[in-house]
């Protein structure tokens, strides 16, 4: 097995866990690949290893049997949007904020290597949406969390027009509109009021920005369902992001045709964790903080 190494260069303590892993891989007999990238920076960074052991982060993804992610939610996101293309299954290694998509602490390295080396885990699927600009010629939209379609720096609302598998749903004034897969309905989407949605869940959901209506409400959809987001905005350009990182300014009026990807994101499950255990200890989500229950405590 040849694991992969794509780590984030700018978090603090970056080379001090980067370190620690290798040491653990070498220790258990585990050939890796290394991104340059940490070794590349104007000399400032140093890891201890064999030049043979580092790549461009391309090589890694076509190479590696699996890919080790080492940051936070946005390295994971960064690296997952890649490893999709390839079909590599990825794990986020959590040293950043929050680390509810990366949610393997680096506390944890000595039992997630026990799981790799004992190939005691599971390789999960997850959606991936995809868009496409029906009436503008720009590159294909990929989003795992989700696609963002909002005014961008106009201070004023923009007027959306939402229709699935061709039917007019709704037509109203917002800042904007989400659309979020499962893994991204604990993100923006959840900011905006809409539901949590488990991983598995074959379901896409479209929450309003901020709507200038108490009725509009997020709306949850069959993954096999086809969406168009139309919008029209009195500026010059309306944005669109994916993910939060892959940022487009298109002119007014658009149209966007939303589905669920062919590909899906491949995720490696340990034992180290649960999504629901995630849940209750990231977003403290079903826990009573006024109470001391022990049904209530974190677990």
């Amino acid at each position: 097995m040849l694991i992969g190494i794509i780590a984030n260069i700018t978090k603090e303590n970056v080379i001090s866990v980067v370190s620690s892993f290798i040491k653990e891989l070498k220790r258990n007999n585990l050939e890796y690949l290394l991104t340059k990238s940490l070794v590349e920076e104007k000399d400032k960074i140093k890891i201890e290893t064999d030049k043979d052991f580092l790549c461009d982060d391309k090589e890694i993804y076509e190479k590696c049997d699996l890919i080790i992610s080492i940051g936070g939610d946005g390295t994971m996101l960064t690296t997952a949007y890649q490893a999709q293309f390839y079909e590599k299954p990825v794990l986020g290694l959590n040293i950043g904020k929050l680390g509810f998509l990366a949610e393997v602490d680096i506390s944890q390295i000595d039992k997630i290597i026990k799981d790799i080396k004992n190939e005691n885990y599971q390789v999960q699927e997850r959606m991936v949406i995809t868009g496409e600009s029906v009436n503008y010629s720009v590159e294909k939209l990929y989003a795992i969390n989700d696609i963002v379609i909002d005014k961008g720096g106009w201070p004023k609302m923009i007027e959306i027009t939402v229709l699935v598998d061709g039917e007019h749903v709704a037509t109203f004034s917002a800042d904007g509109v989400i659309v979020a897969t499962p893994i991204g309905s604990t993100g923006y989407a959840l900011s905006t009021g809409g539901p949590v949605v488990s991983p598995s869940a074959g379901a896409i959901t479209i929450c309003p920005i901020s709507p200038h209506s108490l009725t509009m409400r997020p709306l949850v959809l069959s993954s096999s369902q086809e969406i168009i987001i139309k919008a029209d905005s009195l500026h010059s350009e309306i944005r669109i992001s994916c993910d939060g990182q892959r940022v487009y300014h298109i002119p007014p009026p658009i149209e966007i045709k939303i589905v669920k990807s062919e590909k899906p994101l491949k995720l490696i499950h340990t034992s180290v964790t649960t999504y629901f255990q995630t849940l209750r200890n990231k977003l403290l989500w079903g826990i009573d903080v006024r109470s001391n229950n022990s049904d209530n405590k974190i677990k």
